[in-house]
């Protein structure tokens, strides 16, 4: 052994020494990797894997009648001071405001209706963007020209979405971003026009998961990466990527959406394991992680995989319920996906739904 070498091996111990005690973060993903977080405390999403992601989106900011975008919740600054304080484990993690989601999107129309309006909101927006230290806004419209939860919705809204997310990048300026977040399937794209739509945006966040649930006639997956074979015509991921991407959108802005819920169907008709089968119901929502403790390997529950859909799901043939959700196979699939396909990266609905951050672990292990 010549003194070269262990002059050198010392410096690589007490190189991976200082590695150690200093906490050298790894290296950043090779894909955007965007948690949303809604609710939760301070303490919480304090404890978020942040060197994990690249955004984190908070969920919500509301949109008043008269068009300007409020914090409804008096937690909402804390939980904002506590994702911003996430930058100290991550300095590139970027922090935004998601504005609107399925249960305040009420008035979106109306703000989006006049240039005045839309000034108004696009301000009001930006006045908590910049108040809050964060790096942009996320905007959330469910959905233009639609009714969803009993909506204002107008024709127009085709048009005048385009409009405001002009206003809004025009108000944020240089440096800050701009996303959205977008149902997945044709009906959100005959209302919108996402040719002209994603131009003032940094990328779009697609919401493939929900393709089945209480709405539904049948039990089917919620989240499937592919089409599945035992319930054709069915929605799945690929085919509403494929949509977006006919629609105008490049694929390399478009981040795919996976699920960290489920959907428990009760009364199912005990055939094909529980997979498009009528049922009586309720249908009731699950968080990944009270699936981990109550359902997965528990209870009489046994797990089935599609392999063409690339999707689990659970099958209890003692008390006819089945489940479809996202597990951590199916999770680095869809990350996978990603990168056959070119596309933007992973978002997902929500971190608090696996504070173990076993799904996301799954994805970060491909998107690495």
């Amino acid at each position: 052994m010549t003194r070269a070498f262990i002059v050198l091996a010392a410096l690589a111990l007490a190189a991976c020494s200082t590695a150690e005690v200093l906490d050298v973060p790894p290296d950043p993903p090779s894909h955007r990797l965007v948690a949303y977080v809604h609710g939760g405390t301070p303490g919480a999403i304090g404890r978020i894997g942040a060197e994990k992601l690249t955004h984190v989106n908070v969920a919500f900011a509301n949109v008043t009648p008269d068009g300007e975008v409020v914090l409804d919740d008096p937690a909402d600054a804390r939980r904002l001071r506590a994702a911003v304080g996430l930058r100290e484990r991550n300095p590139d993690l970027k922090v935004l405001l998601s504005v609107g989601g399925w249960g305040w999107s009420e008035n979106f129309s109306d703000a989006a209706l006049t240039a005045a309006s839309r000034e108004r909101f696009a301000e009001s927006a930006v006045a908590l963007v910049r108040a809050h230290g964060l790096d942009g806004l996320d905007i959330d419209w469910e959905y233009p020209g639609q009714r969803g939860e009993d909506n204002v919705f107008r024709d127009e809204d085709r048009e005048t979405f385009t409009l405001l997310l002009g206003a809004v990048r025009d108000a944020l300026g240089d440096g800050q971003l701009l996303t959205i977040a977008a149902a997945a399937g044709q009906t959100y794209l005959d209302h919108t026009d996402m040719a002209a739509a994603h131009r003032p945006l940094d990328f779009v966040n697609l919401m493939t998961y929900d393709f089945s649930g209480s709405w539904s006639a049948r039990t089917g997956h919620h989240a499937n990466l592919h089409p599945s074979d035992a319930v054709p015509g069915a929605p799945s991921t690929s085919q509403a990527v494929e949509q977006m991407v006919a629609a105008g959108v490049p694929a390399e802005k478009i981040v795919i959406g996976a699920a960290f819920y489920g959907y428990r169907w009760s009364g199912v008709e005990a055939s094909a394991d529980g997979l498009g089968q009528p049922y009586a119901g309720p249908v009731t929502t699950h968080s990944y992680a009270d699936l981990v403790a109550k359902s997965i390997g528990r209870d009489g529950y046994r797990r089935v995989w599609d392999e063409a859909a690339q999707a689990p799901t659970l099958w209890n043939p003692g008390t006819r319920t089945f489940i479809s959700y996202e597990d951590e196979a199916s999770v680095a699939r869809k990350a996978e996906y990603v990168r056959e396909r070119g596309l933007g990266g992973l978002m997902y609905w929500q971190h608090l739904h696996d504070p173990d951050e076993r799904l996301l672990d799954a994805a970060r292990a491909v998107l690495r």
